[in-house]
Order: structure tokens, then sequence, then C-alpha cells
């Protein structure tokens, strides 16, 4: 036996025998791994595993090489080579009735639902994150957004919150893969709000919205994968985020383009009223949107996005320029 770690996209042998063993063991390929992991025995490929970005995802094992130790092998040649690489927080979602096995090696808990629960490898990572945070008295609200960029859109959600409770946490996305990195956007919506004496603006460190709390590769029905996903991020929210910093009010900008965006709305709209949080959902400014940003960015229409960002972004953008 051995276990080969491949970049992707893998062969379309290594890729046809990859889909084949999740098929088999009711696993899904959500298409976002950076690298994977594959053992074989003569030939034949017995188990697998992937890392995307900071999560460990679609780990497989043949029904004939159960019990042999090759999910842990699996798993131990992910983690060493996430290492190698730099990434030494790692997060990794499963069923329920799997936990005891993830536990085993070395994984904590962070939240669970009925259908999925998220782990990491730090016991105290979210208590952590939580602790370093202030914690304000009053009604709290807190906004969760990507910015990418920050728009006067996002500054007019922000504004319309921050004027609708007595402290406003605002938590920027910190999952990479956008057009700005999360350190410009950080920087963005920190000096996009400077002037908002109530507004307080975190990294959200990969406990919201992210690929973390976002993955559903071993939810078979496809049609069902992006409440699992919806779910499991709105309850860390709901039981872990919100009580430890006082929040009691959540607001996100209205989404009438990414079907996703707005079924995460229209689920939060019914589990947050039950866990004693209120939503309130902004209508978006017309004609202004981060996609459209993009767009006149990567066109050189740079007159446009003037019209669209503050300030502070637009000299973000046009320093990329130089």
């Amino acid at each position: 036996m051995g276990i080969g770690i491949y970049s992707t996209p893998l062969s379309v042998r290594q890729q046809e025998d990859y889909l084949k063993l999740l098929e088999a063991c009711g696993l899904r390929d959500e298409g976002d791994a950076d690298i994977v992991a594959l053992m074989t025995e003569d030939d034949r490929l017995i188990a697998c595993g992937a890392l995307a970005g900071h999560t460990v995802k679609q780990l497989a094992v043949d029904s004939e090489a159960e019990g042999q130790g090759a999910m842990a092998a699996v798993l131990s040649a992910l983690i060493a080579e996430a290492y190698a690489r730099g990434v030494h927080r790692l997060f990794l979602c499963t069923k329920p009735e799997n936990l005891s096995i993830f536990r085993s090696m070395g994984f904590h808990t962070v939240i669970e639902t009925g259908d999925a629960v998220l782990l990491e490898n730090r016991k105290d990572g979210l208590s952590g994150f939580l602790a370093s945070i202030p914690k304000y008295e009053g009604v709290c609200g807190a906004v969760v957004c990507n910015c990418d960029p920050f728009t006067l859109g996002h500054r007019h959600l922000i504004e319309y919150a921050a004027a609708h409770c007595d402290e406003l946490y605002v938590f920027a996305v910190s999952e990479k893969g956008s057009m700005f990195s999360p350190e410009e956007r950080l920087d963005m919506i920190r000096k996009g709000t400077a002037d908002l004496a109530n507004c307080h603006v975190f990294e959200s460190d990969l406990y919201l919205i992210s690929r973390a709390t976002f993955p559903a590769y071993f939810i078979r029905d496809e049609s069902r994968a992006d409440l699992v996903k919806s779910d499991l991020d709105i309850e860390l929210f709901c039981k872990r985020i919100a009580p430890a910093l006082n929040i009691s009010r959540r607001f996100a900008g209205e989404e009438p383009f990414s079907p996703v965006t707005r079924a995460y709305n229209e689920r939060m709209k019914e589990l947050l009223p039950e866990n004693g949080i209120s939503f309130e959902e902004i209508p978006r400014l017309s004609e202004i949107s981060a996609g459209k940003v993009r767009d006149h960015i990567a066109s050189g229409e740079y007159g446009k996005i003037r019209e669209m960002v503050p300030e502070s972004t637009y000299e973000v953008i046009q320093s990329r320029t130089q």
C-alpha cells in the first residue's frame, strides 16, 4: 500500500477512480480541493481524502479495506502535507455518526446539527477567537460580509445596522479566493466605516461563512446540500458566537442575484428568531454591487467604479494598476 499526494486537477484515470470511490461511499466531490491523497494497493484505489484550504474533506475507504487503518493513514498524510505547506489549523466536517472516529484522531467538536458536525484540530480554537474580541453592553448587532471589494452598498448596510443597535460587530470573511485578499478586504471595511463610533470590525477567522463552515460533501442529495451548509453555519453563530458576544440582532443585505445567498438569508429568517436573535434584511442600493465593481475592474472602467465605492476603496483599486 502507498499514499500519493497530488495537486488538483488529477489525471483522468485518477479522477475517475477518485469519483468512483466517493460515490461508493455516499460522498460527493465539491470540486474545491487543493490537494488529494490517494492510497492504492496493487494499482487499485482503496482510500482517499482531500484538503480544501483549511478543511480536510472527502475521506473515503473501500469496503474491503475497512478496519485496516486506511482512513487514519490518509488523514495523517493530509495533515503532514498541510503542515508542510504552513497550514496548521485544520477543520473537518462529517456526519454525526462518524464523530467518534475523528475525535480519536485528535479533532474536537466545534458545533453539531442533526446532519453534520464540525471539528477542529485545536481544542480551544473558537474559545480563543471569541476571547480575543471585546464584549460590549447594550443591544449588540452583527453583520457578516465578504466585501470583495467594499462598496457604498456595504456602507449603506453597515450604517443602517449601526443606527439600529448600541454596538455593531462587523465580521469580515477571512476566506481566501476572492479578487481581494482577506487583509485588503478587512482594511477596506475598517477605513470605510471609521467614522461610525459604534462599529467594530473584526476578521471572522474562518468561523463564519467559510469553506470550513460550509461543507456538505457527505450529503448525497445535492438538493439538500445548501440547506445543510446554511444550518451548520447558522447553528455555530447562534449557539457559540452570539451568546459569547451578547449579540441579539443580525443584519444582512438583500440578495437578488445569488440563489445560494438568498436561500441562506431565508434560512436565517427562520432559525435566528428561534434562538432569540432578530434578523433584518436590508434592501440593497440599486445599481451597486461588488460583482459589478469587479467586472468594471476587469474591463478597466474606473470612472464607473468611482460612483460605487468609497474613496478609501477606490484608492486600493487604483494602487493595483500602478
